[in-house]
């Protein structure tokens, strides 16, 4: 019985080490994932400063402007192959624009032109009359400035 109890105590000795020894070893290995980590970002790190120092923000604007660049060239030779190449036909705005503005030259020289004796002649105008306008007696003219007074007053 005393022997099964140091076999049982040198088993649990052996399997408390066993226990250390592999806590150790993910602890092991765990810190070297870290380390490897750490390098591989300290890597990505080094590899941004240079790859930001090699482009900077000049050279990006400049490539910018230039493909800007590249593609207003690319719309005005585009417009100009759609261009027809017939002379002959012109673009009907254009002529819109021109029937316009005719017109209302025309419109404008009728409205401009003095009234021909035949126009006048269907209009009957009222004759002016030649008396004097009566004058307001003294009074209504004194209760018109009290009125106006008060008014001003207000």
């Amino acid at each position: 019985m005393k022997r099964k109890k140091l076999y049982e105590s040198e088993v649990d000795k052996i399997q408390n080490v066993k226990m250390t020894l592999e806590t150790q070893v993910i602890n092991l290995e765990s810190a070297a994932q870290n380390a490897e980590t750490f390098k591989a970002m300290e890597a990505g790190s080094k590899t941004m400063k240079k790859i930001r120092t090699d482009v900077g923000i000049e050279k990006v604007d400049d490539i910018m402007d230039d493909i800007k660049a590249e593609m207003e060239m690319a719309n005005e030779i585009n417009e100009a192959i759609a261009q027809p190449v017939d002379p002959l036909l012109t673009d009907e705005d254009e002529l819109l624009e021109e029937l316009n503005a005719l017109e209302a030259m025309d419109l404008e020289a009728e409205l401009l032109a003095p009234p021909s004796s035949s126009k006048m002649s269907g209009f009957s105008l009222p004759t002016v009359p030649d008396a004097k306008l009566p004058v307001l007696a003294r009074e209504e003219e004194d209760d018109l400035k009290k009125l106006e007074a008060e008014l001003a007053g207000l």
